[in-house]
């Protein structure tokens, strides 16, 4: 997937959720940026989507748990499917959320890097400012890396901005 079809997905998915309508706080986060960005030989325009459930797993001192599942994809092809947990931080009277996540999953080359093995795991941190109870924007970053599961472990840095839609 090149660049400008990552772009016009971007575009076209903000457009499509801009017309829901909205009434809960679970929902689609869409993400356009650059994975491995730290890396000139490697990195490649990246997006994102995840879905945001509502559900509380479990609640702990520093938290409500509640799961999150999702895709990327690369310029250059590579793919990672990922489910796993996250929580959220209001702040500044709910118009700031903080929401740091983890997600292992199954990640795909294609025609880029080399992560060293198919079972990846990501942790993210978002910060977005809401623009209404229903919508905020934001920037991420990640990291991705398999925890020396393989021979090698070179790990991806990735940074987006992203844009959620909750119904």
């Amino acid at each position: 997937m090149n660049l400008k079809i990552t772009k016009f997905f971007g575009i076209i998915s903000l457009l499509s959720i801009s017309l829901v309508s909205t009434a809960r706080s679970e929902g689609f986060t869409f993400s356009v940026g650059k994975f491995d960005h730290n890396d000139n030989k490697t990195n490649a325009g990246m997006f994102q989507l995840d879905y945001d459930f509502d559900k509380t797993l479990f609640g702990s001192p520093i938290g409500d748990f509640k799961p999150v599942v999702g895709f990327l994809v690369t310029d250059d092809n590579a793919k990672y499917g990922y489910a796993g947990v996250r929580l959220d931080y209001k702040l500044a009277n709910n118009s700031v959320l903080i929401s740091p996540s983890f997600t292992p999953g199954v990640f795909g080359k294609g025609d880029g890097k080399d992560l060293g093995h198919n079972i990846e795991f990501k942790t993210q941190l978002r910060a977005a400012l809401n623009l209404s109870s229903t919508s905020n924007i934001g920037i991420s970053y990640s990291h991705i890396s398999n925890a020396s599961l393989g021979d090698k472990n070179p790990g991806a840095n990735n940074y987006s901005i992203s844009f959620q839609k909750n119904f």
